[in-house]
């Protein structure tokens, strides 16, 4: 009995595998079908390793699907339970600091935060803005990264009072790009670019899915909000508020333009 059950789970999972690796070959074809037109067509040239490069194409197809299996098994679950939890515990005090930790947490881990801000702390030692040594590019790239992760915590506590209030949603995004205009004028050249790139990298593969979790865990608990309108909207503070970070991080390190 138990050897059948064990077989049944190992075909589950076995299916479940397969569906998912098709279906992440199909959502990276596109990508495929583009180099491989530049390289033969455009370029006519042959892949320099093609025996590397079909064995790293399969290993990101395997890599995205277990990936997505794992999001939809473990962090979306957890992510909307926990909002039902802590929004039936009736303690505003822990929701928004649960908000804040998620957002900050999920974005210091964030592998693309953290190669950008690497590569942003070398270019400015290379320009001349930052004393050389890798003590300075540590201590800059740090500070890029906890600015960012400050301001995604900021801007998902933000999301969920929204949708505790019923906030409109557009008028908080609008105010918020205006602000980020306003500063790139005082801002000086050398952090505008990393800080318009840093609302990018920030909803990345560690936090859109457990912020979006929260967001509609929390508005389908809630009465008088709908999933759909009111539970989506976090991401879009989670991009916002990380330019204005970095901006106010460059003017207090560069100075007024």
């Amino acid at each position: 009995m138990e050897t059948s059950s064990a077989a049944r789970r190992i075909k589950t999972i076995l299916r479940l595998a397969g569906k998912q690796f098709f279906s992440s070959f199909k959502d990276l074809l596109p990508i495929i079908l583009v180099i491989a037109f530049f390289q033969g067509v455009v370029l006519r040239q042959p892949l320099p390793d093609i025996l590397g490069v079909l064995e790293g194409s399969v290993l990101v197809v395997a890599g995205l699907a277990l990936f997505i299996q794992g999001l939809e098994m473990g962090l979306f679950p957890i992510g909307e339970e926990m909002a039902h939890a802590l929004a039936r515990k009736g303690s505003l005090f822990w929701l928004l600091t649960f908000s804040f930790a998620l957002g900050f947490s999920t974005t210091v881990a964030e592998p693309a935060l953290i190669a950008v801000a690497d590569e942003a702390a070398d270019v400015a030692s290379q320009g001349g803005l930052l004393s050389p040594g890798e003590g300075a590019m540590s201590s800059y790239a740090m500070g890029l990264r906890l600015s960012v992760a400050v301001s995604v915590g900021v801007s998902i506590l933000l999301g969920v009072l929204r949708i505790l209030k019923g906030w409109p949603v557009h008028y908080m995004i609008i105010g918020g790009y205006v602000l980020v205009m306003v500063m790139t004028i005082f801002a000086p050249d050398e952090i505008v670019g990393i800080a318009y790139d840093a609302g990018g990298v920030t909803t990345s593969t560690v936090t859109v899915p457990l912020v979006a979790a929260l967001g509609v865990g929390l508005a389908s608990i809630i009465k008088g909000r709908d999933p759909l309108i009111d539970g989506f909207g976090l991401i879009a503070f989670a991009s916002l508020l990380p330019m204005i970070a970095v901006i106010g991080y460059g003017l207090v390190i560069f100075g007024v333009q």
